[in-house]
Order: C-alpha cells, then structure tokens, then sequence
C-alpha cells in the first residue's frame, strides 16, 4: 500500500468531482497540484499552477479531432480547446486516471470529462470512471469497460470529472481513497 504522503493528485480544481478529489487528499494528506487559466473558474486554490498560452499550447489538438473522436461537436470551442490543454497536463503528469461521469454506449464519457478519459487511453495511462448513473466503478481493459474496485497505487493520479457530484459519487471518491491509504 502506497503512502499517502508520498502520492500526488493533479485535479483542475474545478466544482464539483475535482474539488471533491482535492477535499479527500487534503484529509488523506496526498499532496495536490491543480491545473488552472486565466478566466477557468477554481474552487480548489491549493497549489495552483497557472498554465501561460505557451503552456497550454503543449496541450493543444484540433477541435475538429476533438468532436470527430467524442463524436459530438462542442459550442464553446475556445473555451473547451483551453480546458482540454489543461486536461492535457493533468494527465501527462499523472500516471493513473480517476473521473466521474457518465460512460455512453459509443464508451465515451458525457461531456468534457471524457476528453480527460480519452487522453487517459492515449497515453496508455490506466483508466478509472465511476459511472454516476450505474453508481459503479468502471476500468478501462483490452478496449471495453469493465466493472472494478479500483485502488490508487501509481504516486501521481489524476482526478477529475462532473459538476454535478451526488452522494455516492461522493462515497465513491471517498472509499476510493480509503481502500488505497486506510482510514483518516
């Protein structure tokens, strides 16, 4: 079992499953470092890193790619394209991928968490989503969705997902984080 003192979670520290995630390493005691921009709303201002446009530029691909892969097309295109540079960071530096969302049936994850999770798969990450409407922990194996108790045992993870976090997403996180580091 990892310590959690040793471990690292790289979150946007955005309302919802993100601020949640950085909630539960603070009373773990993992260290976080949240990914922002200028005008990205944070609730979570626990070592903020503030991306530059160079810095984000690291992180870019085409929003045409974007929509063609997610199979949908976005509205707010700039301001996704900056949320997805940031997703960018937040997955490169962690080795394991946690989100909270909604798998659909095309396996993609509703909305711009499923950005995070696609380039969980890209970059060969191991991949983790609690599906809110199934409450149930999925991982991402061989091509398909397979229903796990994850735990958290790579020192740098990621997490992050929905706004609209309900109750057993929240005992989601949280027995997320006591299975990996024991109880608080």
């Amino acid at each position: 079992m990892l310590k959690a003192g040793n471990c690292t979670l790289y979150s946007g520290g955005h309302v919802g499953a993100e601020s949640f995630f950085g909630e539960c390493a603070e009373r773990w005691g993992v260290k976080e470092v949240v990914f922002s921009f200028k005008g990205h709303f944070i609730k979570r201002a626990r070592n903020v890193v503030m991306l530059t446009t160079e810095q984000l530029k690291h992180g870019d691909v085409s929003m045409d790619i974007v929509s063609l892969h997610m199979r949908r097309s976005y509205h707010k295109a700039e301001l996704i394209r900056r949320v997805c540079q940031a997703s960018f960071h937040m997955v490169s530096k962690g080795s394991q991928v946690f989100a909270v969302g909604t798998i659909q049936d095309d396996d993609t994850v509703k909305g711009g968490t499923g950005w995070g999770v696609e380039l969980g798969k890209f970059f060969n990450r191991t991949v983790h989503v609690f599906d809110k409407a199934r409450h149930a922990w999925y991982t991402w194996r061989r091509g398909q969705w397979v229903k796990d108790e994850p735990v958290i045992v790579e020192a740098t993870f990621c997490g992050f997902g929905t706004r609209e976090l309900t109750k057993e997403s929240k005992q989601a996180i949280e027995d997320l984080f006591e299975r990996s580091f024991g109880a608080v």
